[in-house]
């Protein structure tokens, strides 16, 4: 799976290190079902995405949902397991999913409205 690094440009900081991401419909279907937890640098983008639900997982999460301009529209803190969440139209309408380990959002001090980057693996190496 492609991996990417997302940084919140409005505030310089790293998000997330290594994400991985979920754009075809086996791997957005899959998520991150499965796993035990999520480590401090790991995250899913899921590509589209405007609504999420935590069905079979075993963890909480963060999750930031972005335009295609890469602005940050909405933001769920801490979703449990068995949850739902439908992104509102806070700073327009979002096209994916930013899923990171809970507690991301409010160490980062991310709020609606941050311009966010989205690093390919090839553009790191340079």
């Amino acid at each position: 799976m492609k991996t990417v690094t997302i940084q919140n440009a409005t505030r310089q900081q790293l998000l997330c290190e290594n994400c991985s991401v979920a754009d075809n419909p086996l791997t957005r279907m899959r998520g991150l079902l499965g796993r035990e937890t999520l480590d401090e640098d790991e995250g899913l983008l899921i590509v589209p995405c405007s609504s999420i639900h935590m069905w079979g997982m075993k963890f909480a999460l963060d999750v930031i949902f972005v335009t295609r301009e890469n602005v940050v529209t909405d933001f769920v803190e801490n979703i449990a397991p068995g949850k739902i969440y439908a992104s509102k139209r806070h700073h327009g309408k979002a096209h994916v999913a930013l899923e990171v380990m809970a507690g991301t959002v409010a160490k980062s001090g991310l709020q609606r409205g941050d311009q966010l980057e989205i690093i390919e693996s090839s553009e790191r190496l340079r």
